[in-house]
């Protein structure tokens, strides 16, 4: 898979969270909420490790 595919999830995935932290917030079910949390987070997470995965690819090419 390449950087811009993973940086895609993680978009998705933080997306997906936001969604059900509000959803979660709105009804008051703190399980919707938490869970929402957890799916930003990895998502926050995913980007991370595709960014520095992206910049090691990019410095290694250049050699």
């Amino acid at each position: 898979m390449t950087a811009k595919h993973h940086r895609t999830k993680a978009k998705a995935d933080r997306t997906k969270g936001r969604l059900k932290e509000t959803l979660g917030r709105m009804t008051g079910d703190r399980h919707t909420q938490s869970e929402g949390r957890l799916q930003k987070a990895k998502g926050e997470l995913h980007d991370a490790v595709a960014k520095a995965r992206h910049a090691a690819e990019k410095k290694h090419k250049g050699r």
